[in-house]
């Protein structure tokens, strides 16, 4: 064997361990699908997406995430075209409804530690940076909890399962 295949075979050898480590230590790692969700505007507690929220959460090994969170129940537009909607198939989608995607980082325990928004349904939330002040995430074991803070101080909750 010459040198150049020794190396080559060495440095997949201690990078694909390297990532192999780093996969089992982030614990957020996978797929999670929404079980829950609750809002808590003004004391109240009611469901976040309805009686049938249904909603993914997916964060990859190489540090990207997506969610989106809807209510199953949201009625199909009448002109079967996404952007022909009425004004109220509109706002109850967009109520009912979010999309966004970025990047996550973990601690050094595997535990997340805040996001940054690159995408979003929601515009405004475009950009924004989020810390365990406004959002945390809870593993245990196939269950994870998520709790966000909106800026204007209203709480929500959301509990997710593994997928498999």
């Amino acid at each position: 064997m010459s040198i150049r295949p020794a190396i080559l075979a060495l440095a997949v050898s201690i990078s694909s361990s390297a990532f192999a480590q780093t996969a089992t230590e982030n614990q957020i790692v996978g797929t999670w699908r929404m079980m829950s969700a609750t809002i808590d505007p003004g004391g109240k507690n009611i469901a976040a997406y309805g009686e049938k929220p249904n909603g993914l959460l997916v964060f990859t090994p190489d540090m990207h995430f997506v969610e989106v969170l809807t209510d199953a129940e949201i009625p199909p537009f009448a002109s079967n075209v996404r952007g022909e909607g009425t004004d109220d198939e509109n706002r109850t989608a967009m109520a009912r409804s979010i999309g966004f995607f970025g990047t996550y980082t973990v601690d050094e325990k595997g535990e997340f530690s805040g996001n940054r928004v690159e995408g979003s349904t929601f515009p405004n939330w475009i950009g924004s940076v989020r810390t365990r002040d406004d959002l945390t995430l809870v593993v245990d074991g196939d269950r994870m909890t998520e709790n966000f803070r909106r800026p204007d101080g209203t709480r929500i909750r959301i509990e997710f399962q593994r997928v498999k």
